[in-house]
């Protein structure tokens, strides 16, 4: 069967539920598009874990990782800014720590991370912002 993203309903209950949000490639430049779309996620009060091994410090605050496996805490949403190609790998990772949720951000589409990700108990979003999809459904908190 083809990938068909979860309907808006879903998406909106996923994010209602998110506590941690780990944005993998989430760069430190401020006018990057993962910074931005971080940012506003944080101003609308989500919890956002930076994942990107060429940062050390921090980013918009929070402590900057190396891999998903190096967080200590529960992520429920991994978000990823990489090409496509990397993917696949950042599927294993997000299932091998537990998240919930594996969303590819806008322009992003593997159906080999979808595999690995759904295989693993994740729901998997592909090509849609989660900035754009809180905005539409929840707004401001």
């Amino acid at each position: 069967m083809a990938f068909q993203n979860p309907s808006r309903e879903e998406i909106k209950e996923i994010l209602l539920k998110a506590g941690n949000i780990a944005v993998v490639g989430l760069s430190d430049k401020t006018d990057r598009t993962s910074y931005m779309v971080s940012q506003a996620l944080q101003n609308n009060g989500y919890r956002i874990i930076p994942v990107n091994p060429s940062v050390s410090g921090e980013i918009l605050g929070e402590k900057v990782y190396g891999s998903l496996k190096d967080i200590p805490e529960p992520v429920d949403i991994v978000n990823v800014f990489r090409r496509s190609e990397y993917t696949p790998e950042v599927a294993r990772e997000a299932v091998e720590i537990g998240a919930r949720v594996l969303w590819l951000q806008l322009g992003i589409i593997s159906d080999e991370a979808y595999e690995i990700a759904s295989q693993g108990g994740l729901t998997v979003i592909m090509d849609r912002c989660i900035k754009v999809e809180d905005s539409i459904l929840i707004g401001k908190r």
